[in-house]
């Protein structure tokens, strides 16, 4: 699970000093080497090893990214994009040593096209700073991993989060990038046209890539109106059984629900104590309905009916915006909120995904591994399209722990992938899950593996990640 090996120091070397001279003829105070910079950079939100970068360096331009990727390129240094930092796979450690990209600085909204339904972004613009932009223009972006990441690192992971089953991904939804490749040069991919039949879907490529095959600098995506009517609800459950049955006919009947989380009885306890709520102490399930004001009252009086045939035990509405707005503030913070439950330890965070129709079995094995455990693991997830996550909650000290821990989330992945799921619905490959990424796909990793020495035959662009080399 930490992969030692990948942060053996034998693999890293001292940064060139004629390198970081070049770095601070071009950017001035903008390159940073004090410790306190170097730890920052050099952590996610994972339970791996923190892995500090060399240097540290704030760009602002796409143009000045590719001069830095041009100078670390000359003097064979590795490069590693940075957002803001909230991954849980390790994507941002520094395993080789080499330079830390921060990319927060370029947080420019550069174009809204309201009529279009489209937006242009720098990297570095978060999710809630785009919809606080866009909030007097009618629309929104409703890509909600939870964290307040930025744009770029979102499209970099694949992210998704809470409005995927209605909204899809970023995958879906990013129309085009622009993107500084492993030798400097910049290239724009895709286009604001709705859709197109030109060449190689390169804007796919890069999405999802972790940063290993360009670093993306600008973003176009897609945008919404903000739906008419918004109502949530939240629904108790005797056992997690029938709270995921009551999902997996929701989506079978083809109800448009815009969220559908599960939390079980462990997860809403935390969020009690993290969040000052009081709700039922049970497995439970949070929706919210999108749509004009018939069609909202429409779906959620069908998951109502659905709900009710399978033991839900109130169906209790949020329908004044302050009381949704805490409602998922606090289902977003239920991570942090797990960790509260053993204060000290780091959190070994699952994500894998099945198809809807295999949910309640995976998680129900998935329970008698929690059952059997050691150690508290909350489950909870966005069950509307089939993904869920464990947090697993280990003492980074603790051998026994640590060991524990990785067997379960390997058991977790394997049963997900016999049932035709995949070991990351959204958080990523990093350095977390690059053994189960031959399991997965098999013979298509050494298609992958010729993409990433194409465009990157020196392997500086955040090597150790997503694919071995």
């Amino acid at each position: 699970m930490n992969h030692p090996a990948l942060h053996d120091s034998s693999l890293k070397r001292p940064l060139p000093a004629a390198l970081l001279s070049a770095l601070r003829a071009l950017l001035g105070e903008r390159v940073a080497t004090s410790e306190a910079v170097r730890q920052h950079h050099g952590k996610d939100e994972s339970a791996h090893p923190h892995a500090l970068p060399d240097a540290v360096i704030f760009a602002l331009t796409t143009e000045e990214v590719a001069q830095v990727v041009k100078l670390c390129k000359q003097h064979r240094v590795p490069l590693i994009a940075f957002g803001a930092g909230s991954s849980v796979e390790g994507h941002v450690l520094a395993v080789h040593g080499g330079i830390a990209l921060d990319l927060t600085r370029m947080n420019q909204v550069l174009a809204v096209n309201a009529d279009d339904l489209d937006v242009t972004v720098q990297a570095g613009v978060t999710r809630k700073q785009l919809n606080q932009h866009l909030h007097d223009s009618g629309l929104f972006f409703p890509i909600d991993p939870g964290a307040d990441a930025t744009i770029g690192g979102m499209a970099a992971t694949r992210a998704s989060g809470t409005n995927a089953v209605r909204y899809g991904t970023m995958r879906e939804n990013v129309m085009g990038l622009t993107v500084v490749l492993a030798d400097g040069s910049k290239i724009r991919t895709g286009g604001r046209a709705r859709k197109s039949s030109a060449g190689y879907d390169l804007t796919r490529l890069f999405v999802g890539s972790e940063g290993t095959l360009g670093i993306i600098t600008e973003v176009t995506l897609r945008l919404y109106p903000q739906p008419e009517a918004v109502s949530a609800a939240v629904c108790a459950f005797p056992d997690v059984d029938q709270a995921v049955r009551t999902v997996i006919e929701t989506i079978q009947m083809g109800v448009p629900i815009a969220r559908c989380e599960l939390l079980d009885a462990l997860t809403i306890r935390a969020v009690n104590r993290y969040s000052k709520l009081t709700l039922r102490e049970v497995p439970m399930l949070l929706c919210e309905f999108h749509g004009t004001a018939a069609s909202v009252e429409e779906q959620a009086k069908t998951v109502q009916d659905i709900a009710t045939a399978h033991g839900g035990l109130d169906f209790e509405w949020a329908t004044k915006q302050e009381d949704r707005t805490r409602l998922w503030q606090a289902r977003h913070d239920a991570y942090l909120a797990c960790m509260q439950l053993r204060p000290g330890n780091r959190a070994v965070v699952s994500d894998v995904c099945v198809p809807v129709s295999r949910l309640a079995e995976c998680i129900a094995a998935t329970n008698q591994d929690i059952a059997a455990a050691s150690m508290p693991i909350p489950l909870f997830g966005h069950v509307g399209d089939g993904n869920f996550h464990l947090v697993i909650l280990v003492d980074p000290d603790n051998r026994h722990d640590l060991i524990e821990a990785d067997a379960i989330n390997r058991r977790l992945v394997m049963r997900a992938l016999k049932m035709g799921g995949t070991s990351t619905g959204e958080h990523g490959i990093g350095i977390g899950k690059l053994d189960f990424l031959d399991a997965e796909h098999g013979d298509a990793v050494a298609v992958m593996r010729a993409i990433k020495q194409t465009l990157d035959p020196d392997n500086l662009l955040n090597p150790g990640k997503t694919i071995r080399i």
